[in-house]
């Protein structure tokens, strides 16, 4: 062993600690991290005797406890697994027993906490078997599988538990600085054990000043659920908690065309706008079906973007357009190809002396053309249409007054809450061979929006700290 104790205080040790060098640096760097962790395992462990009881009866309400003397038991730290002997506590009549070291100590199953936080957050990242490997190789520490991933779960219940009675505060913003909040939620599919594709819920909180700019996000995820009410359950919470907070701020709902989206954000949001790059979406469709030319598409697409965000009454002005677009007929944008072989099929037909092979061939090329035609105007009216509907719907919403919302510096994008599926679910549940069920999911999206909610995983930590943890062991 190269440490000792060489001095003890009623509040503080002091170690001696024994590093031997040798020609190696890199030898040497990993002997200096042993010595560090064992430090860490004796001085954690003469810690952890400081809120361990005497062994006195113990009285809790009207049951009265008494010690079953000093059991050894092992308890994983950052520096490695340490035992210490603590008294254990059982009633006269037998029945569960009680560790008070365990609960003054907020030991979460059997870690310390800065252990349980350490690992939960490395879990929320990355998968259990790559935080066996950066725990071996960054932190010389060992540990297994059944611990990191009974940990996180475990840290994870108490997140979900503990959602609606632990309120968090947002990191240095004043209510003043608050004039806009955009509330947004979207679904992402992911892949679970059973084969199927089901649908993960992230739903965002974005805080913005007088000027737009975004201050703060909130996150709140679920795992794949049917019907979504569990999801839509805790985004209210934080909506109604954010509403406490920015009683004076204006709610917005940001979302694309899914229904259920907009039932959800009509009931706690003022305005609601749909999200201006779906909308640019349907118009890009637009042009590639009804101009031919790269130029003349490109221009018209540059030219109807920018006026749907800043001119008045764009939304209605395009709608007209569009439906004026129907009637007109595919090939005054045709591919010119197309209008040459049209050329050379009524010139060839003309002609009294074509060869039979050749009129074969020109009237082959009349039914592909015809063929092409037909094709062309059935997907211009499908994507006419779908454009149409999608513009008139949103329109009679009053979803669609971009100029309105620019100019007072209201966000009009959901790209907050679709990088949040792609950042939220999609990084860390959707890497090649994952398949989940729906607790394991639950575990990860629980710490995921924690950690990604600026000041949310220092602040949960501040509170078991402060109340203790409830699953503890």
């Amino acid at each position: 062993m190269t440490i000792s104790i060489a001095k003890r205080t009623e509040d503080s040790i002091t170690l001696q600690i024994i590093v031997k060098f040798n020609r190696s640096m890199l030898d040497s760097e990993h002997a200096i991290q042993d010595a560090l962790n064992e430090a860490g395992t004796v001085a954690t462990g003469e810690l952890l005797k400081k809120f361990d009881t005497d062994g006195s009866d113990l009285v809790m309400g009207s049951v009265k406890m008494t010690s079953m003397g000093l059991v050894p038991k092992y308890y994983q730290t950052p520096y490695g697994e340490v035992e210490i002997e603590r008294h254990l506590y059982q009633t006269s009549s037998g029945g569960q027993t009680f560790c008070p070291l365990e609960r003054e100590a907020r030991i979460i199953l059997t870690s310390t906490p800065r252990f349980a936080s350490q690992v939960s957050h490395k879990m929320a990242g990355t998968a259990a078997t790559h935080v066996i490997d950066d725990l071996a190789v960054n932190h010389n520490r060992k540990v297994s599988k059944n611990v990191v991933q009974r940990l996180s779960e475990a840290v994870s219940a108490v997140v979900q538990m503990k959602e609606e009675s632990w309120s968090y505060h947002v990191p240095d913003i004043k209510e003043a600085a608050v004039k806009t909040v955009s509330i947004g939620l979207d679904g992402t599919c992911m892949l679970m054990c059973e084969g199927s594709y089901r649908q993960a819920m992230v739903g965002t909180i974005a805080l913005y000043d007088a000027e737009g700019e975004r201050l703060h996000t909130t996150y709140v995820a679920a795992a794949p659920e049917y019907g979504k009410e569990k999801f839509k359950e805790r985004l209210t919470r934080e909506i109604e908690r954010t509403n406490e907070l920015y009683p004076s701020a204006l709610k917005i709902g940001i979302a694309d065309g899914a229904h259920d989206n907009w039932d959800f954000l009509e009931q706690h949001t003022v305005k609601q706008t749909l999200d201006f790059y779906h909308a640019t979406e349907y118009l890009t469709d637009v042009a590639d079906r009804v101009f031919f030319s790269p130029i003349e598409r490109k221009a018209w697409l540059n030219d109807r973007c920018h006026q749907l965000k800043h001119t008045e009454d764009a939304a209605n002005l395009l709608l007209v357009e569009m439906e004026g677009f129907r009637n007109e007929e595919v090939s005054s944008h045709a591919s010119p190809s197309l209008m040459l072989i049209n050329n050379s099929v009524e010139i060839t037909e003309n002609k009294d002396d074509m060869p039979e092979e050749n009129g074969i061939l020109a009237e082959a090329e009349n039914e592909s053309s015809s063929s092409n035609m037909k094709k062309k105007r059935e997907q211009k009216k499908k994507s006419l249409e779908a454009a149409i509907t999608y513009f008139r719907n949103n329109i009679e919403k009053s979803r669609m007054n971009y100029s309105e919302s620019v100019a007072a510096n209201h966000p009009i994008g959901s790209g907050i809450t679709e990088a949040a599926c792609k950042t939220i679910v999609k990084q860390r549940l959707c890497q090649s061979g994952m398949r989940w069920k729906d607790k394991g999911a639950g575990v990860i999206l629980s710490l995921r929006a924690l950690v990604h909610s600026t000041g949310r995983w220092e602040q949960f930590w501040k509170k078991v700290n402060q109340y203790g943890f409830p699953v503890a062991a």
